[in-house]
């Protein structure tokens, strides 16, 4: 299968405006599950407000948060498909690009030194591309991720001691989740990366916290960690936008990556209230949207 340029680029604009507008399914369902159990009356408030900010931005086409985040694009190659690389990523920036001026979009994105805005979303290595292969034959993947900067500054790193074992973990995620308070809107998604090294462990973090509400860490030992630290931040209190209350977070998501003997990093990212994210399909038949 041949991949159309121009339909990546068409693409690539119209899922970051997707990912602005439309909140996924399983996140409003989060909504209502907290809301369900939630046992504080001003949490209960706050929680109410942010599902009405979300049925009135849906229902009048607005974006969910003014933050347009730092563009991410994920994408999967499966097996068979004929593209060119370079050319793929420079049709994935030019549809960045145009859904910021076409729509318009605010553009979050500046020079890190001078504080410039092109007002493109782009920069300098943004947008953000992650490149891996699928085994399913003539598909191509986009995945788009606007991640905002109240969710990103919340990112922590902690290469801990092997000896300390999985207590290290516990208490890193924990003091994290303590230490950003209200500061990452929560409910949150809390994303956890164990092992690899320093760099891959951030990648498996940031790719936990954006991974689907519902879905379970591949390894066992993972899924089992998942569930005893979800049930650990939501005793924390911070509550929702750090005002108190039973929740503060959706869920807790791991990924882990084998490490060296005498390493134990772990690794946190957070995701907002506003979990945004929207993916396209390329097969044979055709482009299918989803989330």
């Amino acid at each position: 299968m041949r991949i159309d340029l121009a339909a990546v680029e068409e693409t690539a604009k119209e899922l970051y405006i997707r990912a602005l507008k439309i909140l996924p399914p399983d996140i409003k369902a989060g909504f209502a599950r907290l809301s369900a159990g939630e046992t504080d009356r001003t949490a209960q408030g706050v929680l109410a407000t942010m599902v009405t900010n979300i049925r009135v931005a849906e229902d009048t086409r607005n974006l969910l948060c003014q933050d347009t985040g730092i563009p991410i694009y994920n994408v999967r190659i499966g097996r068979g498909v004929e593209v060119d690389g370079h050319d793929l990523a420079q049709a994935i920036r030019r549809g960045c690009e145009r859904a910021t001026r076409e729509h318009p979009l605010r553009s979050s994105v500046v020079h890190p030194i001078t504080r410039k805005n092109e007002h493109t979303s782009c920069g300098i290595e943004v947008p953000v591309l992650h490149f891996g292969f699928d085994e399913r034959a003539q598909t191509l993947e986009i995945e788009m991720i606007p991640k905002g900067s109240g969710s990103e500054n919340n990112s922590f790193l902690k290469m801990a001691i092997p000896a300390e074992g999985i207590d290290a973990i516990k208490t890193f995620v924990v003091d994290c989740v303590i230490a950003a308070g209200g500061k990452t809107c929560p409910p949150t998604i809390v994303g956890v990366g164990i092992g690899g090294s320093s760099d891959l462990c951030v990648a498996l973090a940031k790719r936990a916290a954006t991974r689907a509400l519902g879905s379970r860490c591949a390894d066992s030992e993972g899924a089992q960690l998942e569930a005893e630290l979800g049930q650990a931040v939501n005793l924390l209190g911070v509550g929702p936008q750090g005002l108190g209350g039973d929740s503060t977070a959706f869920a807790v998501h791991i990924e882990l990556a084998a490490t060296h003997i005498t390493m134990n990093p772990v690794a946190v990212n957070m995701q907002c209230h506003s979990a945004r994210r929207a993916t396209a399909t390329f097969t044979p038949a055709g482009i299918s949207f989803g989330f």
